[in-house]
């Protein structure tokens, strides 16, 4: 263990130390080599909760590189899946029972299921969740379409949440894709658009269920300020998963800055209404409001 942690206290308390199921950190692998990916693991693993293989990457690494690489993250103690993309390529084939044997073959330990650039119905939704459980993967599903212009609706992203961790999603993503701009909840800038996320937020879920991509510094000083350290983060480049994690422990001045201004509220990692309060706003409800006016 790293001498000043005997010496400093940590200026925002309560950060989970892995094996934890909230606080998680995915990074998005875009490409790194074995000897990169060794590197990071050496420098990083025990801030790492998940690495995604990005895209269709895996098909393009050669059998051994792709095998080592898993091999390495699941030695890591860490989560490994491919993109989406992935798997929706293989919905468009009807291969999703050989897709899902295959991971397993390959020694994948999670799947990413997805619809930002196909449509999935709710059925084919549900029963690829079925099939990858039986197939012994972890399923992380993901809401949000890639292309802006693709709009759907908070309310129905909502209810797909619902219905996915309902059918046996471990986590649900929403969707900000590698570059945190112009999609979903982030505007052309980056910028975290208040009023999507509040509507967002009125689903019966609790945050620990959610992993939030969020690539760009802002973004995740942002969440943090909101959730708290323990809030799930995705998307994160490899080159930033220290500097992320010092953003969740106040070692960064612009964490430390609102533990010493006090000017955020942390919204509690449980931020669904209680169903006998339906007809009453939530503490957490009018702790977002409180933050949103500000």
């Amino acid at each position: 263990m790293n001498c000043w942690r005997d010496l400093l206290e940590m200026p925002m308390p309560g950060r989970l130390a892995k094996p934890r199921h909230t606080g998680l950190t995915m990074v998005i692998d875009k490409g790194l080599g074995l000897t990169e990916l060794q590197e990071l693991l050496a420098s990083a693993a025990g801030y790492i909760d998940m690495i995604k293989l990005g895209f269709g990457t895996s098909l393009l690494y050669p059998d051994q590189i792709l095998r080592a690489k898993i091999a390495a993250i699941r030695q890591a103690g860490i989560l490994v899946f491919p993109g989406g993309t992935f798997f929706e390529i293989a919905y468009l084939q009807k291969k999703i029972p050989d897709y899902c044997r295959l991971l397993v073959k390959y020694g994948f330990t999670a799947i990413e299921i997805s619809d930002g650039t196909v449509e999935l119905p709710p059925a084919e939704r549900r029963r690829a969740i079925k099939i990858a459980r039986e197939t012994g993967l972890s399923v992380i599903t993901e809401i949000g379409k890639k292309d802006p212009r693709d709009r759907v609706s908070m309310s129905v992203l909502r209810e797909q949440m619902e219905e996915d961790l309902a059918a046996g999603a471990y986590k649900v993503i929403v969707e900000g894709r590698e570059s945190g701009k112009g999609v979903m909840l982030y505007d052309q800038q980056g910028e975290l658009k208040q009023d999507e996320l509040e509507m967002l937020l009125q689903s019966r879920l609790s945050a620990d269920q959610i992993i939030w991509e969020a690539p760009l510094k802002t973004q995740q000083q942002k969440l943090i300020s909101l959730f708290g350290c323990n809030v799930n983060l995705g998307n994160i480049a490899p080159q930033e998963v220290l500097a992320l994690e010092a953003l969740r422990l106040g070692l960064r001045g612009d964490t430390l800055r609102s533990l010493l201004t006090r000017s955020t509220s942390i919204i509690p990692l449980s931020f669904a209404p209680p169903p006998q309060e339906d007809n009453a706003e939530s503490r957490d409800e009018q702790c977002l409001a409180k933050y949103l006016s500000s």
